[in-house]
């Protein structure tokens, strides 16, 4: 009896569950996730001190637009990280609401661009394609006006757990004449 085609019949399936395993873990260690990228993101409060330009993004882990943005943002952060801070603050976390409120964050991802003074010079919300993020980002370095400040997306709703008092003079009133007594 011949044990040669069942010894090779093992050595094959050993050899290709081997290979699909290497290939699984190589699949969990991919930079381009959210929480990666939160992890070796720049802290708000070193980017708002070390005179640089700094995209600021309001995202969560389970949006899905977030998510599908995260290899593009990626590869912008490994091109633009020595020019640029990029900051993550993840909406479920009740330690950035003053900057939720602040920046009026109702959609996700919610970007905010910062020229080195820390002062806001656009914003854009939802899924944006790399191009045009990588257009803002090249025009933020550039300290000249971002060509897509006001893009928007597909966005994933989020709602601040406080939500600010509106004014006439607020854009997002919508013209609401309501007034708040002191």
């Amino acid at each position: 009896m011949n044990n040669r085609p069942v010894k090779i019949a093992i050595a094959t399936v050993a050899f290709v569950l081997s290979f699909a395993l290497f290939f699984a873990f190589q699949t969990e260690r991919n930079d381009a996730s959210l929480d990666s990228q939160a992890k070796a993101a720049v802290p708000l409060e070193i980017a708002l001190q070390n005179d640089k330009p700094s995209l600021m993004e309001f995202y969560a882990d389970w949006c899905t637009s977030c998510q599908a943005m995260a290899k593009d943002l990626q590869i912008i952060k490994s091109e633009f990280g020595d020019s640029v801070n990029f900051v993550m603050l993840n909406v479920d976390n009740t330690k950035w609401l003053p900057e939720i409120l602040r920046y009026r964050v109702d959609g996700i991802p919610h970007f905010v661009y910062l020229n080195s003074q820390g002062e806001v010079v656009g914003e854009s919300l939802g899924e944006q394609p790399r191009s045009i993020l990588e257009a803002d980002v090249q025009a933020l370095m550039s300290n000249v006006a971002l060509p897509y400040a006001r893009a928007i997306g597909k966005v994933s709703q989020f709602e601040a757990k406080i939500k600010p008092t509106a004014s006439q003079n607020d854009p997002r009133s919508h013209g609401s004449s309501v007034k708040v007594n002191s």
